[in-house]
């Protein structure tokens, strides 16, 4: 049941960074980025993140039962 609810919390966590992943700070000195831009910070999220997220979750799940196989 531990387990359960260490990945229920941790998979909450990890879909609040990913929802606060999007947001942008405030751009100092009134907003403006000078004469050309749209004003605000580009957002530094790629899609290889995503990926890279599902990659090191899969290997945590790999390394986790090959370690529970090697103590059993």
């Amino acid at each position: 049941m531990k387990t359960i609810n260490k990945l229920v919390l941790a998979l909450f966590l990890f879909g609040t960074f990913l929802v606060k992943a999007d947001e942008v700070p405030p751009v100092p000195g009134g907003g403006g980025t000078g004469g050309v831009g749209p004003g605000a910070a580009a957002s530094p999220i790629d899609m290889y993140v995503y990926l890279l997220s599902v990659v090191a979750i899969a290997l945590i799940l790999f390394y986790t039962k090959k370690l529970k196989s090697v103590k059993a």
